[in-house]
Parts: structure tokens; sequence; C-alpha cells
């Protein structure tokens, strides 16, 4: 499936605007997710935007809430927050320039691909991609992106230019209440010589490859294991969109309901305790 851009602009150095767009570097479908099912019915869960003494509400009818005292919100239409209007929403201007390794890791928070959008665009992207290499520099600038103004970094990797978002100060936590009961005495000389010459022993290039998600080839195991297990409990959605239907929703208490109708005898007291459970989990959510 070929990459779609999650966002298109200008990125700016000085008069140079140079037409790119943005990819995700990583993959979302690259590891295991689930979706939740009732088992008495075998359908989907689905999660509702409701209102208590209401029930279910429309889109349309949500206002953005702004806590201003104890349960007291000042209301905000979506439009208004909208009409905002940042520079940074089509334009990634490099504003400032620092060392390749003057940036603490902890800020770093998700990484991106740069590409230029055509090959007119191509000169001028280079020219900045070589010109951050040579230097030794990594650029910062903003951008507006998914609702939210980012703090970026923009260095040269490979044959282009990659993005990664950093948080902003005051996102972070301070350090020093969970440092500050660390006593500052040296380590031991003899056990320090020790930890370095191991350190120096297991020093390698870096390469992610070396790396398994032991967790997730576990997971597949198991997966696989109980697809070919014919007694594996399995379920069909036939017929359940799954949330994307034009609203016509099987209520789930409704869905509860039915299943002790149809359940006699001896299940149905598992009938009941699904009921149980599952009303549960809806209030904790």
């Amino acid at each position: 499936m070929a990459s779609r851009a999650v966002w298109k602009g200008q990125l700016r150095l000085s008069l140079v605007a140079i037409p790119v767009e943005i990819h995700s570097a990583t993959k979302s479908g690259a590891r295991i997710s689930f979706r939740q099912i009732h088992e008495p019915t075998g359908k989907r869960i689905r999660y509702e935007k409701t209102v208590a003494g209401v029930g279910p509400v429309k889109s349309d009818e949500i206002m953005k809430g702004y806590e201003i005292g104890d349960d007291e919100y000042m209301l905000l239409d979506p439009e208004e927050i909208d009409a905002i209007k940042l520079e940074t929403k089509k334009t990634l201007e490099l504003v400032q320039f620092v060392g390749a390794c003057e940036i603490p890791p902890l800020y770093f928070d998700k990484p991106y691909y740069i590409v230029p959008t055509d090959e007119l665009a191509e000169d001028a992207y280079r020219v900045v991609r070589d010109a951050l290499r040579q230097a030794g520099k990594i650029g910062l600038g903003q951008l507006t992106m998914r609702g939210k103004e980012h703090l970026c970094a923009i260095k040269a990797s490979g044959d282009g230019l990659v993005m990664e978002t950093l948080f902003y100060a005051d996102e972070l936590k301070a350090a020093d209440p969970l440092f500050h009961g660390i006593e500052d005495d040296p380590a031991d000389e003899e056990l320090l010589d020790v930890a370095t010459q191991l350190i120096e022993r297991k020093t390698a290039p870096f390469d992610a490859a070396n790396f398994t998600d032991h967790y997730d080839k576990a997971l597949r195991a198991l997966i696989e294991a109980k697809r070919k297990n014919r007694k594996t409990k399995r379920a069909t959605t036939s017929g359940d969109d799954g949330g994307k239907g034009d609203g016509n929703v099987v209520d789930l208490m409704a869905a509860l309901k039915e299943s002790l109708k149809s359940d006699k005898g001896g299940t149905k007291a598992k009938g009941a305790a699904a009921k149980k459970g599952t009303s549960g989990r809806k209030k904790s959510a």
C-alpha cells in the first residue's frame, strides 16, 4: 500500500520555500491488535458518545469544554478553534539550528519522513539536506498537524530528510524530584572498572533488526496455534457494521437482554454473568 501523506505544505529556509509532503515513518499495523467481542451475541463492542439522561448524541451537538472551576466549563465551538489562523498550518520554517547531539533524547517523540512533492522541488531539497549534513546541524521549526502545533527537529538521513516531533519543555516532568534521593557519592572504582569492561565488550554498531519483540512473537504463535485448533471459540460478525453504518446501532443492554431470552436452562446463569461483567466495564470506561 502506498504511503499517504499526513501533512502537505512548504519547508522554508529564509526566502527559499520547498513544496514537501510529510509521511509517518512508523507502521501502524506492524503489531497485533484486537477487537472487543460480545461473547453471547458474537458482535463487536461499540463505544458511543452519550449524555446522562439523554442517551446517544449527534456529533454536531458536541462542543469543546474548558474547565474553569469545579464542574464548570467554558464552551467553545470547534469552528472557533479551527478559525485560528496559524502560519504553521501550511509552512514548516527552519527558524534555528543546533548541534546534531545537542537535543536530549528525552525530547524526541515520533519520526516522520519529509519528501519533495515533485522533481522541481528536488534541487532545493537536496541543497537543504546536504547543508544540514555538512554543518552537522539539526533544524528546528513548528507546524500544525492533526489539530496540534508541534515543535519539530529536521535532520539529514540517508538520501532524504527526517523530521522528529519534540515535546515542549512544559510537557516533560522535572527529573530532580525523582533523582534527588540518589546519593551523589562516586561509584566504587573496582566495580566501575568491571562495569566499564562489560559495556565495552558488548559495544557494537546499532542495528534495530538485531532486536525482536518477544511478546509479539509469542502472541503470533499463540494465535496460530489457536487458529489450527478446531475447539477454539469463534464469532461471526456478519451483518455487524462495526460502527461504520448509518447509526442504526444495536444497544448493548438490549443485546444482553435478547441473549438472556434465547438462553435456556443451564446457560441462563452464564448470560446473566456476562451482563453484569459488561455493565461493570462500561461504567469504568
